[in-house]
């Protein structure tokens, strides 16, 4: 009678680790639940039934309720502010932070003329010093952002296109991110909810290996300004 209950209590034992394990590899995945239990804003019992088909498939066994919100409690504090910390660390390390006012942002229908219509802009463009210039190719659109000195120029060159969108009094702010930033999970994530958690809207996102833009409206500036000027100083 002792032997079996010692094997039933190793048997359970051994059990509540694999869930264990299950469990924080599902919630280390997702910055918002790492955020949001490390600050108490979960119900944990509703996000133990959300994961409950999840987990029970790994472990490849019917498990109940209890023993997922057992583990979601036992979860290392430290280690679901590790994304924070690491995210800290990253931006200590940024480079540069600049800004640019006065742009344009155009959105046009795409059509067979729209590249050569292109081509001609940055022959004008490449006439003038100094000028912001970006412009992103969807399936069914086409957006270019531009200085606003290069607005008259850019409507005649596209002036049989068909214009979807137009929105002028914008500025961007570019961040110089350090190098291996494309392997830093969460990273967008962390800029994004700083400027959403304060009202501030995004016109439009730029990136490339080592830099990241967003272009907001001229009433935003100084306060998406000072938020991204924080992460660096946090």
């Amino acid at each position: 009678m002792q032997l079996y209950e010692k094997n039933y209590f190793c048997i359970n034992f051994n059990k509540v680790i694999k869930i264990s394990e299950h469990v924080s590899q599902i919630i280390l995945r997702s910055p918002f639940l790492i955020e949001a239990l490390a600050e108490g804003l979960v119900n944990v019992s509703s996000l133990a039934r959300k994961i409950h088909p999840e987990v029970e498939q790994a472990v490849g066994k019917s498990i109940n309720n209890g023993a997922i919100i057992q583990a979601i409690n036992r979860m290392d504090t430290g280690e679901l502010m590790n994304l924070d910390r690491n995210m800290r660390q990253f931006f200590n390390k940024m480079t540069d932070i600049s800004v640019r006012s006065g742009l344009l942002d155009y959105t046009f229908l795409n059509s067979e003329t729209l590249l050569t219509k292109q081509v001609d802009l940055l022959k004008a463009i490449s006439k003038k010093a100094k000028v912001f210039y970006s412009f992103s190719q969807g399936v069914s659109e086409t957006t270019i952002v531009v200085s606003e000195n290069m607005g008259t120029e850019l409507e005649e060159i596209f002036q049989s296109e068909k214009m979807l969108v137009k929105e002028k009094d914008l500025s961007s702010i570019s961040l110089m991110l350090p190098a291996g930033n494309q392997f830093v999970y969460g990273l967008y994530y962390y800029i994004l909810k700083e400027l959403a958690l304060n009202g501030i809207n995004l016109v439009e996102m730029i990136s490339t290996s080592n830099e990241y833009t967003i272009v907001v409206g001229n009433k935003d500036l100084d306060k998406a300004f000072s938020l991204l000027m924080s992460l660096k100083h946090r």
